[in-house]
């Protein structure tokens, strides 16, 4: 019993329920679509009965009734079930409505366009056959398939102990998934999530968060939150809830019978009346649902109590569980791609040894042809003189031909590929094969051919060989085949997406604690293209160095920001309007050290001509701390830091900027703390918090530096004691200098000097805010002006990043300390034409 068990689980599992990974069919499919292609059922053929289908199927390859193979048949014709049909129906094929499709004797089919794209070059040794069932015949074990069928329709099915449940997908996001792919095999998941976001289900709807898709995705396993397509409208002053797509797998008929059960059952109460308005101009995956409401309804209350209780919102399984070399797996979406990936490497590959095999058998004929034409009257005299087939056939073999005139009558090249495969001496005879193609011509065709047309054949032969053997000599050769392949099916079957994806989501799940906890580098360029990056990518160089591809770009889009934080950490972003907006680290696109990142615009609301000024990265709002701002003209505000503590989509006022004026500096200040104001001239100023007083967000500021003519500030830092300075130029130079205690016993600027000895006290002391303050750096031609300024310890690592896009990673207890009104030392070597462009300090607390 036992090991009878285990055989039909097997065959359960292997033989019905599972679907292959490499042509996503289940053997029941797969069947069907060969038994159309034995019927020569193409897109471009006339549609026969389904019932002679099913009977070809049924008799030939697949040893059960017309109950099971029909229904297959219809499920792959129904443009409401499969992202794009492999079945052309005409008749009855059932439904969005629930309605059941006509018998098969009423029902028509043939294969779709893409269907074909399934089955083509299947006659040319591409995949394995076995016999069929009644040994008769030999089948298929899997289907050639030029895109990959599993991701695009998904799949459905349960085995004995295991279920598959794949969503569709977007044909267009798949394909261009395998080229990302191939152009890329160390992909990550998030890069593949750029390019194919979701799932695109074939009735469309609204996919509610990021979370379920890409814990799908990673591990094989995961479920997703979809919603009814809805909107609001107006009717003779009732508001109205349309409802235009529905959920996968939920049909009309029993949407609307569950509302009015729920309606009768006053579950909901808001509703008046349900309309269908569903008729022949709804695409056949779509509906026209009128929910009228009372005119004292609550039309978001209803449509949350719509979503809570009815099938408008269904959580849809991901199961990415297929047949990997006959066994189950359960696969990452990447895997799922590789393993389509190396099927049609192998096919590309058996399909041009089939080509260079035909091609080769060819040339050898042809050959034979070209040989005969040398003396075309002698063997016409020798068949007709012969007594049969065979003494012809004979005879022709005993010729011999000279090596001189199979030269002349080959060409340089064509003598060349045929000395290769032969040993040729003074003379050669005829082949059988050659010989019997001869007499297998008529005399009059044998007569009539034409040494030219033969010539140019023959070339064109070896001309297909060469390409074949450089085909064949490297993989990467297959696989750019490959990615033409999925190319050409994207640009001639791809199609726009249907299912909406929204950030909002539904559930008690924590995104949060599905993401890892890292340390990150976050990169946002002049043009507002940000990414993150782990910071293990980086190694730490030595000062001086000229670095590593650290961001893609150059002048055209410089780094503007790049500093060091937690994935787990907010983001909050200032804009030129003086506006906060907020994410996760996490939330950023994770990318590799030399790739742009993703436009800003795509992951935050911002408003028309609104761009990123500042960003600042923090864990927790503390009610004690503030946040402190500084702008280019000089003006310093400082407004708590909890005032910013509950995130809009369209953000929130940060600070009341002057016309002409933008932010430069944003930085989290404690009570009692000191900040110090850097300008591009070389001028700095340091100050006690509380000289700024508190203000509200909505508000301007005071005046934190007297700037010079020409003048503006460039950077703000919070100034502590065991902090130094340090300053870069645009040039590359700079200098680390110790901030100290601010008090009135530090160095004067007299009395600094450009020694490199280090002081023994700070050089930045405290002043009354809205002064000149002090020189920190000599701006000479040599340095050029201040691009950037950060305090460091000793225990910091710094990066460094040019306009060219090289970044340098050096320890700050590297560069030695050095007086404040001086040149400085190079601290980092650039190119010609290139500058320094941004500066980030990577907190020794993070590197530990």
């Amino acid at each position: 019993m036992r090991d009878s068990y285990l055989t039909y689980a097997m065959s359960v599992i292997i033989s019905r329920a599972l679907p292959d990974a490499r042509d996503g069919l289940k053997p029941s499919q797969r069947r069907i679509l060969v038994a159309m292609n034995d019927l020569r059922l193409g897109p471009s053929s006339s549609r026969v009965k389904c019932a002679k289908i099913s009977g070809d199927t049924s008799g030939n390859y697949h040893p059960h009734g017309d109950g099971s193979i029909y229904p297959t048949l219809v499920r792959m014709g129904q443009n409401w079930i499969m992202r794009d049909v492999l079945i052309d129906k005409q008749g009855n094929f059932g439904s969005l409505a629930g309605l059941p499709p006509a018998a098969m004797r009423y029902t028509e089919a043939r294969l779709s366009a893409v269907a074909s794209e399934m089955l083509a070059d299947i006659d040319r040794d591409t995949v394995d056959f076995v016999p069929t069932y009644d040994q008769r015949n030999t089948e298929p074990v899997v289907l050639p398939s030029r895109f990959p069928n599993l991701l695009v329709n998904g799949s459905n099915g349960i085995a004995v102990g295991m279920a598959t449940s794949i969503p569709p997908h977007n044909l267009s996001e798949v394909c261009e998934a395998v080229v990302r792919l191939i152009d890329d095999p160390d992909l990550t998941i998030d890069e593949l999530i750029d390019v194919m976001p979701a799932p695109d289900f074939p009735t469309g709807g609204v996919i509610c968060g990021e979370v379920g898709v890409r814990r799908g995705y990673m591990t094989g396993r995961s479920t997703i939150v979809l919603r009814a397509k809805t909107e609001f409208i107006t009717e003779k002053k009732n508001d109205v809830i349309v409802v235009s797509e529905v959920p996968y797998l939920e049909t009309r008929d029993r949407i609307r019978e569950k509302l009015e059960v729920l309606v009768r059952d006053e579950r909901i109460a808001g509703i008046a009346r349900i309309v269908d308005l569903t008729d022949r101009n709804v695409p056949p995956w779509q509906v026209k649902l009128h929910i009228v409401l009372k005119r004292d309804a609550d039309r978001e209350v209803v449509l949350n109590q719509l979503f809570q209780f009815s099938p408008l919102q269904s959580t849809v399984s991901m199961i990415l569980l297929a047949l990997v070399g006959g066994r189950p797996q359960v696969l990452s979406v990447k895997r799922l791609l590789e393993e389509f990936l190396r099927h049609r490497v192998d096919v590309i590959r058996r399909r041009t040894e089939f080509l260079l095999s035909e091609a080769r058998k060819r040339k050898h004929t042809v050959e034979g042809l070209l040989i005969a034409q040398i003396d075309i009257d002698q063997v016409i005299q020798t068949i007709r003189e012969s007594e049969s087939r065979t003494a012809a056939r004979d005879r022709l073999q005993e010729m011999e031909v000279p090596a001189e005139l199979i030269a002349r009558a080959l060409g340089d090249e064509g003598f060349a590929a045929f000395c290769e495969e032969r040993d040729v001496a003074e003379s050669y005879t005829l082949s059988a094969k050659q010989a019997e193609a001869i007499v297998s011509m008529q005399l009059g065709s044998l007569a009539n051919l034409e040494r030219e047309q033969l010539a140019g054949e023959y070339a064109g032969l070896l001309s297909d060989i060469a390409g074949y053997l450089r085909l064949l000599s490297d993989e990467s050769n297959l696989r750019n085949v490959v990615r033409e392949d999925m190319v050409e099916i994207q640009e001639k079957y791809g199609s726009p997406r249907r299912t909406e994806i929204s950030s909002e989501e539904i559930g008690q799940v924590d995104r949060e604690d599905l993401i890892t906890e890292e340390s990150m580098v976050v990169t946002l360029s002049s043009q507002s293209y940000i990414k993150r990056t782990a910071l293990v990518n980086y190694k730490a160089q030595g000062r001086g160095g000229k670095g590593i591809t650290g961001v893609k770009g150059g002048d055209e889009d410089p780094v503007a920001h790049v500093f060091a934080s937690s994935t787990h950490a907010w983001l909050l972003f200032l804009t030129n309007r003086g506006k906060v907006h907020w994410r996760k680290v996490y939330d950023l696109p994770q990318a590799r050290r030399t790739a742009r990142g993703r436009a800003l615009v795509n992951l935050l609301s911002l408003g028309e001509d609104e761009q990123v000024a500042n960003c600042l990265a923090l864990r927790e709002f503390d009610e004690d701390r503030f946040l402190v701002i500084v702008t280019r003209c000089g003006i310093i505000k400082k407004t708590p830091l909890k005032a910013y503590s509950r995130p809009k989509q369209g953000g929130i006022i940060a600070i009341n900027l002057d016309e002409g004026d933008d932010l430069v500096g944003v930085r989290i200040v404690e009570p009692g703390q000191d900040v110090l104001i850097a300008t591009r001239q070389g001028m700095s100023i340091r100050f006690n918090e509380s000289d700024a007083r508190s203000m509200g967000r909505a508000t301007r500021g005071v005046r934190g530096i007297q700037l010079a003519q020409d003048d503006e500030v460039v950077a703000m830092v919070v100034a502590e004691q065991e902090l130094s300075l340090l300053t870069v130029c645009e040039n590359g130079f700079g200098k680390r200098t110790l901030l100290g205690d601010g008090g009135a016993n530090e160095p004067a600027d007299e009395t600094a000097d450009d020694s490199d000895s280090p002081p023994t006290v700070g050089h930045y002391r405290r002043q009354k805010r809205g002064g000149k303050g002090l020189i920190d750096i000599r701006t000479s031609e040599r340095n050029g002006p201040v691009i950037d300024v950060t305090a460091v310890r000793d225990g910091d690592e710094i990066l460094m990043i040019t306009a060219g896009g090289m970044l340098q990673r050096v320890r700050a207890g590297d560069i030695r300390p050095i007086g404040r009104n001086t040149q400085g030392v190079k601290l980092i070597s650039l190119k010609d034409g290139d500058r320094f462009v941004s500066l980030a300090r990577i907190p020794s607390e993070i590197l530990d």
